[in-house]
């Protein structure tokens, strides 16, 4: 980690006061060793207050996760994300392949709203509500943690030679492991095709559904993968979110920070030395390192490693607790704030940032609250021209193209609305089965004397009932004069 070759400087000015580090740490990562080889990471077990509320935050989404593909809402799934039929389904509505203006819309919100937050709150999705870290921390580190203890307990077991006590402890852990991974593949599947369509699969067995088995063990593999070997390395190689942390901090961020200018000069504790003779609060105990899953040293400054777990907060606390000095040498703080000694407060770059965000969520919930339920395309059929019929009326053979996004068949009728005519389906049915297509053709016939040019443009209003749902505008076709 490099801490030893850390070196502090300061101006004399205590106002001026100013860290000056060596950055050499920067050019290599905690999981990698000198020889290029991976550096397994074991962080101690975290405790403390925001260690809780983490737990408490956890809890509420791993209970979430694992509930929703079970809601459901007129028959459907609350959440359904089914890419090979092209139905979406949030909060129990039905989207498809019409809406994608409002999944784009939606996708730039949601990377507006992380670069946004990200510049006003750091990386704190990363440590509290991440899917990758909840995992990884919550389920399968304290998972560990029971089988093969804590810190250095790991480390005795992974330098001790293979035998049979580690034979039988890798196995278990394994299996454990992977049993775990294999659930998660399933709900994700849920996730996917819906949890009856799962439980229906299961019922029939492998044999019926080999497909979906194989690749369900090929999901499983991957969870396995990344929460056994690869770990924090996600977070660090992988995530592109990571990469752009660089890129959206600055110093007014609010990240995890260590308070250099309280904390340095670093001093250790000696036996019957009173505390007043440290030059600064940090007494160089590591505790911070030893509990970080990365494997960084937070007072080495924002590193691309940190996820803002906030288990260095914790540790740090405790050991101020213990020298009887304010807790708060890590905390959450703006690189700004610590430099000048200031504390965060609400300003006005958080509220226009905030405010922003505000609005793109609203624009969103509005486009998908006044979406309509109906989609529906009407077309002059190609390659036809005008008709006239015995009664000396012109007509128009058209197709028209519905898309019913609800949960239930719709009946609906066409009615012209800027001009005097009939109109006639054929097949004189014109219901839309639910959550599905349809098509149909129908006829209009206008009286000749209404048509006074070439092309006459014309409303068709889409009716369920007396409600009208949609209008639509096309052009006629007529002789002319």
């Amino acid at each position: 980690m490099n801490t030893d070759e850390t070196k502090t400087e300061f101006y004399e000015d205590p106002e001026e006061k100013k860290e000056y580090l060596d950055q050499s740490f920067r050019d290599s990562v905690a999981t990698i060793d000198k020889k290029g080889s991976r550096n397994y990471i074991f962080p101690k077990k975290p405790k403390g207050r925001l260690y809780r509320w983490r737990t408490i935050v956890s809890v509420f989404y791993l209970a979430v996760f694992f509930t929703l593909p079970f809601l459901k809402v007129n028959e459907e799934p609350l959440f359904m994300f089914n890419v090979l039929k092209r139905k979406f389904i949030f909060f129990g509505q039905v989207f498809w392949p019409q809406d994608f203006f409002i999944f784009a819309i939606g996708l730039l919100t949601f990377i507006m709203f992380i670069i946004l937050f990200t510049v006003v709150f750091g990386r704190v999705f990363c440590g509290w509500a991440c899917p990758q870290t909840i995992f990884m921390e919550m389920v399968f580190r304290k998972i560990e943690y029971w089988l093969d203890g804590d810190m250095n307990e790991q480390r005795r077991l992974k330098e001790m030679p293979w035998n049979s006590y580690k034979i039988r402890k890798r196995a278990i852990k394994m299996a454990v492991f992977f049993a775990i991974s294999f659930l998660i593949a399933n709900f994700f599947l849920a996730y996917i095709i819906g949890m009856d369509s799962v439980l229906a699969m299961v019922k029939e067995g492998i044999a019926a559904n080999s497909g979906t088995f194989i690749s369900l063990l090929g999901f499983t593999a991957v969870f396995f993968f990344v929460y056994y070997w690869f770990r924090e390395q996600v977070c660090i190689v992988v995530c592109p979110y990571g990469r752009l942390q660089g890129v959206l901090l600055d110093k007014k961020s609010i990240v995890v920070a260590y308070d250099y200018v309280r904390g340095e000069p670093r001093g250790k504790v000696k036996k019957n030395e009173p505390m007043e003779n440290l030059h600064g609060d940090c007494i160089d105990c590591f505790a911070c390192v030893r509990v970080c899953p990365t494997g960084i040293d937070i007072r080495n400054g924002t590193q691309l490693e940190c996820v803002n777990c906030t288990a260095c907060i914790d540790a740090c606390d405790d050991i101020m607790d213990k020298v009887h000095k304010p807790r708060g040498l890590i905390r959450f703080e703006s690189e700004e704030n610590i430099a000048h000694s200031k504390k965060s407060k609400f300003n006005w770059r958080i509220a226009g940032y905030s405010t922003v965000l505000t609005l793109l969520i609203g624009v969103l919930a509005f486009l998908i609250i006044t979406r309509d339920d109906v989609d529906a395309r009407i077309l002059r059929t190609a390659g036809q021209m005008f008709q006239t019929d015995q009664n000396g009326r012109v007509i128009n053979l058209y197709n028209i193209k519905l898309a019913n996004k609800t949960h239930k068949d719709i009946p609906m009728t066409l009615r012209l609305e800027n001009i005097k005519g009939e109109i006639t389906v054929v097949g004189n049915d014109l219901t839309v089965p639910k959550e599905s297509y349809f098509q149909a053709t129908f006829f209009v016939k206008i009286d000749r004397q209404l048509i006074t040019r070439r092309k006459t443009a014309v409303v068709m209003g889409i009716y369920q009932g007396d409600k009208k749902i949609k209008t639509i505008h096309t052009t006629f076709l007529g002789p002319g004069y």
